[in-house]
């Protein structure tokens, strides 16, 4: 069986047991096809705007039987999705600005459980989550082949609580083991710095955390 990166199977494994998924930008599907073949999900819509990716998708589901399991689908976010064929969804690889876009288009997002793995930009897809009332139940930074990743999960409350520019960039992360992660984010906070901006806030957060 497919064996998953470190990112990839702690995405997976903010999935419950019992859900069915819809993978957005799946690329080569590696998400649905484990869930599927681990029994943990019941089925999947397997998305993509790009062909090539979802041919290698189409192909993998074809190689493991799970034809009638996985929906292998073209489609620009969730456009080609109806809300009765999930109730978990995956957005994972993107950045923070196309996450958002995703979300924001969707008009039944707030009915699902979201779980997102923004490339760049996370303190994005924080701010609109926040925004929109969902709650943020795990903020998980992963280290992976030398690289660092942010995953997170979230459920709709409709509780909007203010929050602040440190809340955006640092969440609900709980565990701030992976200094890397918090050293290169103050590296980049303080280069913006230099153009002007005031982020003192947030990197006196971090040099706290360092």
């Amino acid at each position: 069986m497919q064996t998953l990166s470190k990112r990839l199977d702690l995405v997976a494994s903010l999935v419950e047991k019992g859900s069915t998924i819809a993978d957005v930008g799946t690329d080569h599907g590696y998400i649905p096809v484990y869930l599927c073949k681990t029994g943990i999900i019941k089925g999947a819509v397997a998305c993509d705007i790009n062909i090539g990716p979802l041919s290698s998708c189409e192909a993998l589901v074809l190689q493991e039987g799970l034809s009638d399991y996985i929906k292998v689908r073209l489609s620009n976010g969730l456009d080609n999705v109806k809300s009765q064929e999930f109730d978990t969804l995956i957005i994972a690889g993107m950045g923070g600005e196309l996450i958002k876009d995703i979300l924001s288009r969707c008009t039944y997002v707030k009915e699902k459980h979201i779980i997102l793995n923004p490339m760049t930009h996370c303190e994005i897809v924080r701010k609109y989550l926040y925004d929109n009332g969902f709650e943020i139940i795990n903020d998980i930074i992963v280290e992976d082949s030398k690289h660092y990743y942010s995953v997170l999960d979230a459920k709709y409350t409709g509780n909007i609580v203010p929050k602040n520019r440190t809340d955006y960039y640092l969440g609900e992360i709980k565990d701030f083991s992976c200094k890397g992660y918090f050293a290169h984010l103050l590296n980049y906070l303080k280069n913006k710095e230099k153009s002007g901006e005031d982020y003192s806030d947030v990197i006196t957060a971090l040099e706290e955390i360092l």
